[in-house]
């Protein structure tokens, strides 16, 4: 089963649900406020091997911002 995204759109909460491709669109409550006023948001990713970039595009350092932690060193 897939993972999917979503905000509740009363309390701004963004959580994961494990759900069948079948319910993705389907009403789910908020674990925070349990209200069913969500909605499903759009999941980024990124991978990486041998330092290729597989899918999506290389991240940002969380450290100094920069496009790549070379230049922090981190």
């Amino acid at each position: 089963m897939p993972i999917y995204e979503y905000r509740c759109v009363d309390c701004q909460e963004q959580f994961e649900a494990l759900r069948p491709m079948k319910d993705a669109d389907e009403s789910i409550s908020c674990p925070v406020c349990d209200g069913l006023n969500t909605k499903r948001t759009l999941a980024v990713f990124y991978a990486q091997s041998g330092g290729r970039v597989l899918a999506g595009s290389q991240p940002n350092c969380t450290v100094c911002s920069a496009q790549s932690c070379s230049s922090c060193g981190r």
